[in-house]
């Protein structure tokens, strides 16, 4: 096949497809995935001439990473179906209404500044797998604590799970098969006078800036949508009244995120910026400093519509329990998980245990040459169920609690299990696609569809470089796979357009891969199966498409600058188009009255919410 714009088509039908059957039919993802599945292995034998027996392959190894994740979804449901049992979840409760009883200011500690440690810790959609159900449990409505916890999938995943986007994702990216740098790489690192790791974190610095400065809004968006969407008022200005709060608690995590990767390197920015932001915030809380004056809170539960909420309900359960406990004693589980998240990530004989003799080596599927590495004792799965175990003890749980906590989690998790079993092998297949399965003689299929949004648009492609890593994301569901895929690529296209920091390129990429997990099909999955809101996934992508689309292009326009300067160009016209069309709505929003939360009875509890 010649014909580059044919072949990108074909290449995009079955992710095209599932997304026109996600978000335009509205289908649920157990049934739009399946369909893209069974497209993506047509295309792939029929266009790119992969054998069955390799597109079966990729299909196993694609339900093999599926286990995996459906793991780490049970996990997390296992852990919040547990502190529901015992009750912890009522303290934790009276825990945040301690600093404050205001929802906009609690979405913001917990969703980024909490989300934002954990994402640096663990990684791969985990701080959404924690934080949508903590918000769930402190009262929240299901679909809000799932956007709140997609949402801040952005400026910390590309340091998240300690650097991995970046010491794996763009060291593997730009290096060959032996492990040392692409020629290219290395000559303008020679250029720069860096080593190959020193490279990288050369890299991640820029890739922290960009999401430095794309990241200042996101906590003042959480607190907008939350009183914009599922406000008693419906009234965005709501959520602009907190935010010199939002402003201050973006800078909190934001400020010693760019110092630590500037200083210690890609390791720790988001790990040390969420952890040193949520200590400042949650101190300077206590003490009123910045917090808002008249307390915004739901309306009560009864009035809200149907489709706010999912079919997990912890408060109701915590609440017949009754009983307390210490804060400490109620935080043990979460605690628990942030320490084993931190010593099997940083201690190395553990490390080296969980990542080597205690990996399942899955080689050779079918006579290939696909193989799968099953890591689920490394895995946040494990750290969930282990977490559970030792809050059995601390919390004098009975057995009745403990069957009745995995009977729930079991149940929960079943319902997301069809979706994630056809998303990932659909993902596989077209990641497997490249010259090493196909006999046509193509790249495999996201570097098709990156290469033919690059010949169309020439010296504009750092604009564009963003949306490529985002497409990365939203197929692999995996800002590191999305820079494996693509950083090459990235590079060389810098390089051929003359760009004066071809690795800006690639910084661009980066951040574009992270917002592209806002809507990778199994982050959405994922974290709605903790609320109970599998089936929804296609309502929840369309309202996080905005904020991603608004992030890459940002990045996009600061990497077009960063390589050609401020002045009449293309990236200084978009920045102040994104920030002349921000000024515009922030003006209409203080503007509007809102509209008062229609009545439950007087609306059909099927249809979506039109705001």
């Amino acid at each position: 096949m010649d014909n580059l714009a044919l072949a990108a088509l074909l290449a995009l039908t079955p992710i095209l497809l599932a997304g026109i059957l996600l978000i335009g039919f509205r289908w649920p993802a157990k049934y739009a995935m399946p369909i893209g599945l069974v497209a993506a292995a047509l295309v792939a034998n029929f266009a790119w001439r992969i054998e069955w027996v390799t597109i079966g392959a990729s299909i196993v190894q694609g339900v093999l990473v599926a286990i995996g994740l459906l793991w780490i979804v049970f996990g997390a449901l296992l852990l919040l179906a547990t502190v529901t049992r015992s009750g912890a979840i009522q303290t934790i409760r009276a825990g945040f209404i301690s600093i404050s009883p205001d929802r906009r200011v609690q979405v913001i500690i917990i969703a980024w500044l909490f989300g934002s440690f954990i994402e640096g810790a663990a990684g791969f959609g985990t701080p959404a797998a924690v934080v949508a159900p903590l918000l769930l449990a402190l009262g929240f409505p299901a679909i809000a604590a799932v956007l709140a916890g997609l949402i801040i999938q952005s400026t910390p995943v590309s340091f998240g799970a300690v650097g991995t986007p970046m010491v794996v994702g763009i060291g593997t990216g730009l290096s060959k098969e032996d492990g040392t740098m692409s020629s290219d790489v290395a000559a303008r690192a020679a250029e720069l006078g860096l080593g190959q790791s020193e490279f990288v974190a050369h890299t991640a610095t820029q890739v922290a800036l960009i999401h430095g400065i794309c990241g200042i809004l996101i906590p003042l968006l959480l607190a907008c949508m939350l009183t914009g969407f599922f406000g008693q008022r419906k009234r965005f200005a709501d959520g602009l009244a907190v935010a010199p709060f939002a402003v201050y608690s973006a800078l909190a995590m934001i400020v010693p995120y760019l110092l630590v990767a500037n200083l210690l390197g890609p390791e720790f920015p988001s790990l040390l910026g969420g952890l040193i932001g949520l200590a400042i915030v949650v101190t300077t809380s206590r003490m009123g400093f910045l917090m808002p004056k008249k307390t915004w809170d739901f309306a009560p539960r009864e009035n809200w519509p149907a489709h706010w909420m999912g079919t997990v309900d912890p408060a109701d359960e915590a609440a017949q329990l009754q009983k307390r406990m210490s804060l400490l004693r109620a935080w043990s589980p979460y605690l628990i998980v942030v320490l084993l998240l931190l010593l099997t990530r940083n201690v190395a004989p553990i490390k080296e245990f969980l990542t080597g003799p205690a990996v399942i080596k899955v080689e050779g599927i079918f006579g290939t040459a696909i193989n799968q590495n099953m890591d689920l004792l490394w895995s946040p799965g494990a750290i969930f169920v282990l977490a559970c175990g030792l809050t059995y003890l601390i919390h004098r749980m009975s057995g009745g609690q403990i069957g009745s906590s995995w009977k729930l989690a079991g149940g929960q998790i079943a319902s997301a299990a069809v979706a994630l079993l056809c998303s990932l092998p659909l993902v596989r297949v077209f990641i497997n696609s490249g010259s090493d399965y196909n006999n046509a003689g193509l790249d495999s299929m996201p570097v098709t569809l990156a290469e033919a949004a690059a010949s169309s648009v020439g010296d504009a492609w750092p604009l564009f470089a963003p949306f490529i890593g985002a497409l990365g994301a939203f197929v692999a569901g995996s800002n590191t796979v999305s820079n494996i895929m693509f950083s090459q690529f990235q590079f060389s296209t810098g390089v051929a357009i003359g760009a004066t920091s071809p690795e800006t390129v690639v910084a661009a990429q980066a951040v574009g891969g992270a917002a592209g997990n806002m809507v990778a099909v199994h982050n959405v999955v994922a974290a709605s199966a903790t609320v109970g809101l599998v089936g929804r996934e296609g309502e929840i992508i369309r309202r996080t498409s905005v904020p991603m689309l608004v992030y890459s292009l940002t990045a996009g326009a600061l990497a077009f600058i960063g390589i050609n300067g401020l002045g009449a160009n293309a990236g200084t016209v978009v920045l102040s188009t994104v920030l002349v069309g921000l000024i515009v709505a922030f003006v209409l929003i203080r503007r509007s009255p809102g509209r008062e939360l229609a009545p439950v009875a007087s609306r059909p509890t099927t249809a979506e919410d039109p705001a």
